[in-house]
């Protein structure tokens, strides 16, 4: 934490001078946030055990490969043609390298105001159940991403103007005051996020400029500032998707051939190596701390501590592609679970935008060019088709993706029951696998892909809780919080998704034997099993705790023997399951 601090330091500047909104107190309750703070810190009475900084470079070689990436995707031949201010109003899109907002922004402009709003609503509570929007862990990630950009924009000769409140408040003021003639930014899907658009726009147009502040001189010209939002999330452009969002198949396969079949991925913008002049200001705001938010710091002293913002995002990619050279194995490891080699962890980065999927795309067609292309190669790109498909799938689905019965109304009666929550929340339902789990979600702000799918099926398969509650749990913790994939997969895996055929369950004792067949994943969250043989370390019985709830499909012991049956049998776990089948 001691290089954060000090690499924060130089873009402190001031105190906040320029439209000063008071940030309020956070909304949700003391007693939820003590709650969620000392789960983030419980690893503070365990053992030591190894902490794997992602990407494991140090801040000097992030920086060198994060400006040899600059340079590759730097272009002197992009004119500028534009007048007058422009603002880019930096939402999840926090990255400079093929960002369109930036490059409409300065292409239409003299001068470009980079704005990063920090929006009060992003530390309330979420919808149902009241849990922290946003908790310590990834509220520290967006601090550091935001530290990044704006020293990389200061590189590039602009700088982040840092604001705390609304931006339907924050931006028609800031164009009032500079005479901006457009606010360029990434379009959402999500109604929240669709909402703070609409109010954007709706503020704007209350904004009269001087005439010498309109570009546009047709007839239809107006004095008021735009709001132009252009789509940079995913990795092909909903404009060139074969069909229109509401006609988006409901199978991904269908999807995800069709695509694969007629369209291609457009290539990374690039910028001019600068960016300059910003507008004249003499007080850019500081990058935000914990404490403004409520919130302390985490103390990540076991399992993984990402590092936010683009430098680490170029860095990590460098480092899984090239310098370690896992990408050409990564289809037969991504279903681990320990340490940080065994998948990509790019989503983080790609949740706030720190990372253009575009840019992966790109970088996996080099790898297989320079060195070799193969199923792994490939499947890197399969995996982020599938967030297309999620993000597309809410711009089809709308708020369906977070109502109980999901896109398909599915009626089920499901439980609430606080107790059994709270034991799969804090990691004590007697299952070590689970609670392995949640403890290195509560701990980290990550959980593998894998995990993520088994602790889902627990709760609403085996528990019968309502699933928004996992859903809401997991945006209040997951440093790679997206709306879109994170709703997406939990409607899949409670049975009431658009794909009515994605209706799992996962047995637990299958996938311990499976994924962690010695005990070495659930052992490391829970260093009580170690003295234990590796084969009971997952079965534990009466070594461990009493289990909160049986299986539905029966016990450990009796899944053992049909568990060697299917694994004698090659059973292809990993392929696409019908409704009732076991994973």
């Amino acid at each position: 934490m001691a290089v954060l601090h000090s690499s924060l330091a130089p873009y402190c500047l001031k105190k906040l001078v320029i439209l000063p909104f008071p940030y309020p107190k956070p909304t949700i309750s003391t007693k939820r946030l003590n709650l969620f703070q000392a789960m983030s810190s419980s690893s503070k009475s365990q053992p030591s055990a190894p902490v794997y900084k992602v990407p494991g470079l140090d801040p000097e070689e992030m920086d060198r490969v994060a400006d040899q990436t600059f340079q590759r995707y730097s272009s002197s031949s992009v004119k500028r043609n534009g007048k007058g201010v422009a603002v880019v109003w930096f939402r999840n899109d926090l990255r400079v390298l093929d960002n369109e907002a930036l490059y409409k922004a300065w292409i239409s402009s003299q001068q470009v105001l980079a704005v990063y709003c920090v929006d009060p609503r992003l530390f309330g509570s979420t919808h149902y159940f009241g849990f922290p929007k946003t908790g310590a862990l990834r509220a520290q990630f967006l601090i550091e991403c935001l530290a990044d950009l704006k020293k990389n924009l200061m590189k590039r000769g602009l700088n982040l103007l840092i604001q705390h409140g609304k931006p339907e408040e924050i931006l028609p003021s800031l164009a009032k005051v500079f005479g901006a003639h457009t606010v360029y930014a990434q379009k959402e899907t999500c109604s929240e996020e669709l909402n703070v658009e609409r109010l954007v726009r709706k503020g704007l147009q209350r904004v009269v400029l001087p005439s010498s502040s309109a570009q546009s001189s047709g007839p239809s010209s107006t004095n008021n500032p735009k709001l132009q939002l252009l789509w940079g999330t995913t990795m092909y452009h909903i404009d060139d998707l074969p069909f229109d969002t509401l006609s988006l198949p409901d199978v991904y396969t269908q999807f995800r051939k069709s695509i694969e079949a007629k369209c291609a991925v457009r290539g990374c913008i690039k910028l001019p190596a600068s960016l300059g002049p910003p507008p004249s200001i003499g007080d850019w705001g500081c990058v935000p701390s914990l404490d403004q938010f409520g919130l302390q710091s985490p103390n990540v002293s076991k399992g993984m501590k990402f590092v936010g913002g683009e430098s680490a995002a170029l860095g990590r990619v460098n480092e899984y592609f090239w310098k370690k050279d896992l990408l050409r194995i990564y289809k037969h490891t991504r279903n681990g679970m320990l340490g940080p080699d065994y998948s990509t962890k790019f989503s983080p980065w790609l949740a706030s935008g720190s990372l253009s999927p575009r840019f992966i795309d790109e970088e996996v067609k080099r790898y297989e060019k320079v060195r070799q292309a193969n199923d792994s190669t490939y499947w890197v790109l399969f995996e982020l088709i599938w967030r297309d498909y999620f993000r597309f799938l809410s711009a089809k689905y709308g708020n369906s993706l977070f109502h109980l019965g999901g896109p398909r109304n599915v009626e089920h009666r499901w439980s609430q029951d606080k107790i059994l929550f709270e034991s799969w929340r804090d990691g004590r339902t007697g299952y070590p696998l689970i609670d392995a789990n949640m403890k290195e979600l509560s701990t980290t702000g990550f959980m593998s892909n894998r995990g993520r799918q088994i602790v889902c099926s627990f709760l609403v398969r085996d528990m019968g809780i309502d699933w928004r509650m996992g859903a809401e749990w997991f945006e209040t913790c997951l440093l790679d919080y997206d709306p879109c994939s994170n709703y997406g997969n939990w409607t899949y895996g409670a049975g009431v998704g658009n794909d009515p055929r994605e209706d799992r369950y996962f047995s637990i004792p299958k996938q311990a034997r499976t994924y962690d067949p010695e005990g070495e994943y659930v052992t490391y969250w829970l260093p009580q099993l170690e003295s234990l043989t590796k084969e009971e370390r997952n079965f534990p019985g009466r070594a461990y705790m009493k289990q909160v709830v049986p299986l539905k499909f029966g016990n450990t012991s009796r899944h053992q023997n049909q568990d060697k049956a299917l694994a004698a049998r090659g059973t292809n776990f990993g392929g696409r399951q019908t409704k009732g089948q076991r994973r």
